[in-house]
């Protein structure tokens, strides 16, 4: 690996360093509101672009569900997961990982829908983002969470050099245990998003999924914590919308 690359052991000895270990939830994620670095209100682009350290970067997006039902996702990350997942994409050949984290919420419910970080290629950055997530821990009884969100973002506020340069997508990795709320108003995501682009009427999920994948290998992973909701299989329908990139977590 160059330089740059991750160093598994050492991350796993300053993950015990830090604690995280042994603390709860919160105790690593301190934030009792949105933190302003990852308001998405006046985003413009976030950028994943080449540099002498990292010359062909690889833009990752990590979308994780933290309502309610599904907050223990970031924490299960910082813990442990975050070093089996870059593992896994290094020993894909990927040299140059850049990772952006984003949170999803409820835009129906929640306060902070949407949480966005930057791209980043170290450890310590990553921590640094991944551990400012607000875990809003709310949602609500109305059929879904705003995964959409995640799509939204990647089509119209990313720029990367993979694909303009390289002609390569990005992959986007979306995490939670609900089912894709079907739309969203383009009011609510001017409320999100701030004003500067003209908005549609509307979005829907499968048209946002669509857009998507033109520039993004786009995946879902279900996790174990829910198979039905309002009567409705929630692994199926992510199917009808991903095929084959829905992952099921066992």
């Amino acid at each position: 690996m160059g330089s740059g690359s991750y160093n598994y052991a050492s991350r796993a000895i300053r993950s015990q360093d830090l604690g995280y270990a042994t603390k709860s939830t919160h105790e690593i994620f301190e934030s009792r509101s949105i933190n302003l670095a990852m308001s998405p209100l006046g985003v413009d682009i976030r950028e994943s672009r080449d540099s002498a350290e990292h010359p062909n970067s690889y833009p990752i997006i990590i979308a994780l569900d933290v309502t309610g039902s599904i907050g223990s996702v970031p924490h299960y990350l910082v813990k442990k997961g975050l070093p089996n997942i870059m593992k896994a994409i290094m020993e894909k050949g990927i040299e140059d990982p850049q990772i952006l984290f984003v949170a999803v919420g409820d835009h129906e419910c929640d306060k902070a829908p949407l949480q966005v970080g930057q791209f980043e290629s170290s450890d310590e950055l990553l921590d640094h983002w991944l551990t400012k997530v607000y875990l809003e821990g709310g949602g609500g009884d109305n059929g879904g969470e705003s995964y959409m969100l995640a799509h939204y973002f990647a089509i119209y506020h990313t720029a990367t050099d993979s694909l303009a340069k390289r002609g390569k997508k990005g992959v986007l990795i979306t995490i939670g245990d609900e089912l894709n709320l079907r739309s969203i108003s383009g009011s609510t995501v001017k409320s999100i998003m701030g004003t500067g682009r003209e908005y549609k009427n509307s979005y829907t999920s499968s048209e946002l999924i669509s857009q998507a994948r033109e520039s993004w290998e786009v995946y879902h992973l279900h996790t174990n914590g829910r198979t039905t909701q309002n009567g409705v299989d929630v692994a199926s329908a992510w199917r009808e919308l991903l095929g084959d990139n829905l992952i099921v977590e066992h």
